[in-house]
């Protein structure tokens, strides 16, 4: 039994439950070939000459810190200064957006919401010429909707999905939407919205190593906005009038066990540069979606060509000369490859 099961017997007998029950949680299964978002063709590997850097200057009002230039900026890559370059151009990029949904386990209590997703869209394609594509998933991805100018068949598709088995595979539908972001021409801008549960359980394709190397060789903004099934199953309890109840011991406790693994979303925001929220009511949903929105667009974009070569993970710390009081957001990391 892996140490996760164990863990799982251990504390359902302390709870007075048989370890029959812990024995029905799905066995641990070793990684499998990802599938690729489209069709098998192979992934090009390439050496970083330039690496991108989003950045958000946010100051303490919620306002965007405009104006800044190269020199207003401090950029090192894993410790060491660099020259770098400011794009002047925040808004004018066409945007290749993919929203992943989670629709496995407790997250068909918040359907409700993700309904009210499609008219938010139109904040992140702001011309004509950007695109959006909706993937959702549970044990397995699903591309709903492939990529489409219109933000409508996107919102009909979010008001129609169906629940899914109980699996959260947040690390291969990373993956997988990663690759369908690849796919855009270069001048667009790519986003990730993840909309999901924190923690991954069912992935079967993409280890964290793997996915932290596929995040870094991309120039995909990762902004995730969580939900806790545990708040939204007491939140639905609340509401019922009790016939219809889905909290419960073993829901309650595979939460806590969930709390030793790593909070996968806030993770990959974190490391291509985007932002991690959370949500529980229709108003705080909707709210975050906007400011995400907002935020991708009032980015600067910083470049700057390594001075070191070293291939693996490097790390980047963004900071301004001045300190104007602003919360800064940046990319925290790139993969380098090594040179040919």
């Amino acid at each position: 039994m892996s140490r996760i099961g164990s863990l799982v017997s251990a504390v359902l007998l302390g709870s007075g439950i048989s370890v029959a029950v812990a024995q029905q949680l799905p066995p641990v299964e070793p990684p499998q070939p990802m599938p690729s978002a489209h069709g098998d063709e192979p992934m090009l590997r390439v050496t970083t000459t330039e690496v991108l850097v989003p950045t958000l200057v946010e100051q303490k009002g919620g306002g965007i810190l405009y104006g800044l230039k190269p020199e207003d900026f401090i950029l090192e890559d894993n410790g060491v200064p660099q020259k770098i370059h400011v794009q002047e151009e925040m808004d004018t990029a066409p945007v290749a957006l993919v929203v992943a949904v989670e629709q496995g386990g407790a997250s068909v209590l918040e359907f409700d919401k993700l309904a009210k997703l499609g008219p938010l869209l139109d904040l992140f394609l702001a011309d004509h010429r950007s695109q959006v594509a909706l993937v959702g998933f549970d044990s397995e991805q699903h591309l709903i909707q492939d990529y489409t100018s219109s933000p409508d068949q996107v919102d009909q598709a979010l008001k129609h999905m169906d629940g899914g088995d109980g699996g959260a595979a947040i690390l291969d539908s990373i993956g997988y939407s990663v690759d369908l972001l690849r796919d855009r021409p270069k001048e667009f801008r790519r986003v990730l919205l993840l909309i999901s549960e924190e923690r991954d359980h069912g992935s079967k394709h993409m280890k964290p190593a793997a996915l932290a190397e596929k995040i870094g060789a991309s120039d995909v903004l990762v902004l995730s906005v969580s939900f806790s099934p545990l708040k939204a199953e007491f939140a639905h309890d609340l509401k019922d009038s009790g016939d219809d109840r889905t909290m419960n011991m073993i829901s309650a406790l595979w939460s806590i066990v969930q709390g030793f693994r790593k909070n996968v979303t806030k993770q990959v925001a974190e490391m291509s540069g985007g932002e991690y929220t959370t949500f529980t009511g229709d108003k705080k949903f909707e709210q975050r979606v906007m400011e995400a929105a907002k935020h991708v667009r009032n980015r600067y974009l910083l470049t700057f060509s390594p001075s070191s070569a070293a291939p693996g993970l490097h790390t980047i710390r963004v900071r301004t000369t001045q300190d104007y009081g602003a919360r800064i957001v940046a990319r925290a990391n790139y993969w380098q490859e090594p040179q040919p």
